[in-house]
């Protein structure tokens, strides 16, 4: 029987005049994948992510979400097709709450952000679906809270809770664990884990631990190419990437 796939890469490509940022990946993501990309500094990782999320156009190759080819389209047609991304740096509304925030981002998924001054009852099934998804990732309690004052893992997992308000198909998480302490980036990786099997999640991280823990299968990037895909334990296993890489690692 075969398996249906969520994302799939073909010859992806970006150059800027001399330098390859990205050559010829090859990336297929079956539906309920836990995918993890992974490299040294300057492998091209979010370059990858870029492609595939429409920010860059690629030089060559495409880009497949299912079967349709979706290369020629722009970020927000992407995300429309079920492809929504976090980044290495939050990109959140500091003075609203998280409730507010991922309110609005199911209002702009519904195509109905400017009705969002109608008094608030009109909202109210917004505010459910909200308020719903805000608890699945354990942020209940700071529901009313100024953005500004989580704790900065709080405010990854409201990117997150953010991301998820548009019922992607596809989430791409860029280093989600990033300035959290490591006491605190576990707990964001259970969230993670938890989320349904109809999400297919490709994530890009550089703590070892957290890789083989959570990842299914990983994808090495080096130089912009892919050296190698497996299994963590085949991963873990492979000579080249500890020269090129875990060998260099601090968390393995």
């Amino acid at each position: 029987m075969s398996t249906s796939i969520a994302l799939r890469t073909e010859g992806l490509s970006k150059s800027w005049g001399s330098f390859k940022a990205n050559s010829d990946i090859d990336l297929s993501l079956p539906v309920g994948a836990r995918h993890a990309l992974i490299g040294p500094n300057g492998a091209g990782k979010t370059t990858f992510i870029n492609l595939i999320t429409g920010t860059f156009a690629p030089t060559s190759g495409d880009v497949f979400v299912g079967t349709e080819r979706v290369t020629h389209l722009g970020p927000s047609a992407r995300v429309a097709k079920g492809i929504a991304r976090t980044f290495q740096i939050n990109t959140l509304f500091p003075g609203l709450n998280p409730l507010e925030s991922v309110t609005l981002a199911i209002l702009e998924r519904e195509g109905l952000t400017r009705h969002w001054f109608r008094p608030v009852t009109r909202h109210h099934q917004a505010i459910d679906e909200a308020m719903a998804l805000i608890e699945d990732l354990g942020l209940a309690a700071d529901a009313a809270r100024p953005t500004r004052s989580l704790a900065y893992g709080r405010q990854r997992l409201l990117e997150i809770a953010l991301a998820l308000a548009l019922k992607p198909k596809i989430l791409l998480l860029d280093e989600p664990a990033a300035g959290i302490p490591a006491g605190e980036s576990g707990e964001m990786f259970n969230v993670i884990a938890r989320l349904p099997r109809d999400v297919t999640i490709l994530f890009i991280e550089h703590d070892m631990n957290l890789v083989f823990r959570f990842a299914e299968r990983i994808t090495v990037l080096v130089a912009g190419r892919v050296l190698t895909e497996g299994t963590p334990s085949e991963i873990m296993a492979d000579a080249r990437v500890r020269e090129v890489y875990l060998g260099e690692a601090q968390h393995v």
